[in-house]
């Protein structure tokens, strides 16, 4: 099962996110055979939260991820968005042809009002580095979509959703995660 992982930062906790930050990656090395994506979204150059997307075993399993996280422990996050998640490009991000660097990223997040949108994957995929429907609980009921993005702008990023369809969209830049190969 696959889903999608948003810790939001607290205002003010960069300090504790710095502290953290080894704490943190260690707790990621375990997932890593997991993870289909991950990063921070950032402002200024400054984290405002982190974004997993994962293939565990079951809810139960997700639910632990989410709130064992050592930064979610010490109070790092102001909330976290937790749901069942499609992969719809069948990738990880390290199959992104566009590769780690190059370009602007953005997570791209739809919150869903009414009828699915947005269930087939854009044309222009080679600028997706994930993409898929957020689910509910029962990996049925649609619930909005996540996508991480490479566009020129925030506008440009978007533009992937059907905007008018959504109850609210949001855009965050978003960056590669985990620890930096080795050169």
């Amino acid at each position: 099962m696959e889903f999608f992982c948003y810790h939001r930062d607290r205002p003010g906790s960069l300090a504790l996110r710095q502290e953290l930050l080894e704490q943190h990656l260690s707790y990621m090395d375990r997932y890593a055979a997991e993870m289909i994506a991950r990063g921070p979204t950032m402002l200024d150059g400054i984290p405002t939260g982190s974004v997993h997307v994962l293939d565990l075993p079951d809810p139960a399993a997700a639910r632990a991820f989410a709130f064992d996280e050592p930064g979610y422990q010490a109070g790092a996050y102001r909330d976290v968005l937790l749901r069942r998640w499609r992969n719809a490009l069948g990738r990880t991000m390290w199959d992104f042809p566009g590769g780690r660097t190059g370009g602007n990223r953005y997570l791209v997040l739809g919150l869903g009002a009414g009828e699915p949108v947005d269930l087939a994957v854009p044309a222009d995929r080679e600028q997706l580095i994930a993409y898929g429907p957020l689910l509910a609980d029962d990996g049925d009921r649609w619930l909005g979509t996540a996508a991480l993005v490479r566009a020129e702008d925030p506008a440009a990023a978007r533009a992937v959703l059907s905007v008018e369809r959504y109850a609210d969209v949001e855009v965050h830049n978003w960056q590669f995660g985990g620890r930096q190969p080795s050169q």
